[in-house]
């Protein structure tokens, strides 16, 4: 799935930098087309604040916390609540097509 799709943003050209990040969702792996990555990160609880005021009313929704790292602040996003349950329920369908043997 590509999240520039999902934000509404505009389609742009794949190039190195782009990746897929491997995320797993109710049992299922699902892949994510990312424009860049540089790091997987812990972070200790005691370091995640809740988000707050800081984002929009639509935002907040999938944004779970805050995280603070080195001086970084790193914004935590609840993957599940990010694809909604229909839109998932769609990729679920598309993976079952693609698995079923012709």
């Amino acid at each position: 799935m590509d999240l520039r799709k999902r934000f509404g943003q505009a389609e742009i050209a794949p190039d190195k930098k782009n990746r897929i990040l491997v995320v797993e969702l109710d049992t299922k792996l699902l892949g994510l087309i990312v424009n860049s990555a540089s790091e997987v990160l812990k972070i200790p609880p005691s370091e995640i604040e809740p988000p707050g005021t800081v984002f929009a009313d639509g935002e907040s929704s999938y944004v779970t916390g805050v995280g603070k790292l080195n001086g970084r602040l790193i914004i935590l996003l609840d993957i599940s609540k990010l694809l909604h349950r229909p839109e998932f329920k769609r990729l679920e369908e598309a993976a079952e097509i693609v698995a079923t043997p012709s």
